[in-house]
């Protein structure tokens, strides 16, 4: 019987996993990775990017913010909030994990999705010391940034298979709509590179001694306008097709949402661009291109499904005599 308190509760999910909880488990995953991707970008557009100058430590001789006269205590205070919210990530991956690993039957598949996101966070927490140790250079920041979509990449794969069955994938719609709907995860991908170079040659660097790209705004700016309409063109095709086929509803409705996010998250980056870059807006924007990745994946995912399947890791040990070679 499961408890009614919170704190057991959540315990019996991470412990006593059922296959409910290990879905409620991985879109934890989701959200706390969706949510450090704004809150570095919190870091960065309120000037905070070096309130902690140095790595581990926040000071020079402590690991907490203490005063200092090169540093106002604000910003101190937002990096290193953003830092113990890396904490919070890796717990929940941990979780995540070790219900994956208690869960019966066990599924291998999501036992080695699981086990990405405790690893990637210790690997981005790395990258963002050499991010603090570099003064922000702008391409240690876009890499910093970039992998947190790869570990929110792997984190909704999770949550999307948590929801499956694992037996083979059986396509729902023309190999033609397949083929378009993965065709939209690489210019995605290709859409959050050009917005890291953006952001690398505006005005927010996360301090104001840090260095900038090269580039002219404008023709940055340009690219990565380019890639929106490319992405929203190739969107909007895959929901003409789907229609055209009578694709299934879910699938129509998965394609719908990325559209109407796409369209949104557009906005939000006209509106900043003619009005001279606010940091509110750039947060909001870094969390819609957050909302756009997830969108785009689990549009990827539902062009097939899957059934129940005996997963091998899950099947009984044959008897020894039925392992004998036959004669």
């Amino acid at each position: 019987m499961r408890s009614h308190n919170p704190v057991t509760g959540l315990i019996d999910a991470v412990w006593r996993p059922t296959a409910a909880s290990m879905r409620w488990l991985a879109l934890a995953g989701v959200a706390g990775n969706a949510l450090i991707m704004s809150t570095g970008a919190a870091v960065r557009v309120s000037g905070s990017g070096l309130g902690c100058p140095t790595w581990p430590k926040c000071t020079g001789d402590s690991l907490v913010p203490t005063h200092s006269s090169e540093h106002a205590a604000v910003n101190m205070a937002i990096e290193f909030g953003n830092r113990l919210l890396t904490f919070l990530v890796l717990a929940v991956g941990v979780a995540v994990f070790v219900a994956a690993w208690r869960l019966r039957p066990r599924r291998r598949d999501l036992l080695r999705l699981a086990a990405i996101q405790p690893l990637s966070v210790v690997a981005q927490a790395i990258v963002g010391g050499i991010v603090v140790l570099t003064d922000l250079d702008p391409a240690a920041v876009s890499a910093h940034f970039l992998l947190s979509p790869a570990l929110l990449a792997a984190a909704t794969a999770l949550w999307v298979r948590a929801s499956e069955g694992d037996g083979p994938p059986h396509r729902l719609v023309r190999a033609e709509l397949v083929w378009l709907a993965r065709a939209l995860v690489p210019v995605v991908f290709a859409l959050l590179i050009a917005g890291t170079v953006v952001t690398g040659t505006g005005p927010h660097a996360g301090d104001a001694t840090s260095p900038r790209f090269g580039f002219r705004i404008e023709q940055v700016a340009q690219l990565h306008a380019d890639l929106v309409w490319a992405t929203v063109g190739l969107t909007f095709a895959l929901l003409l097709g789907l229609r055209l086929t009578n694709a299934p509803g879910r699938l129509q409705r998965r394609a719908l949402e990325l559209l109407a996010i796409e369209l949104a998250q557009g906005v939000i980056g006209y509106v900043q661009y003619f009005t001279g870059v606010p940091g509110p807006l750039v947060v909001l924007h870094v969390l819609g291109s957050a909302l756009v990745w997830i969108a785009t994946l689990r549009v990827a995912f539902a062009v097939r499904e899957r059934a129940a399947g005996p997963d091998p890791a899950s099947r009984p040990a044959a008897p020894v005599a039925d392992q004998l070679p036959s004669r």
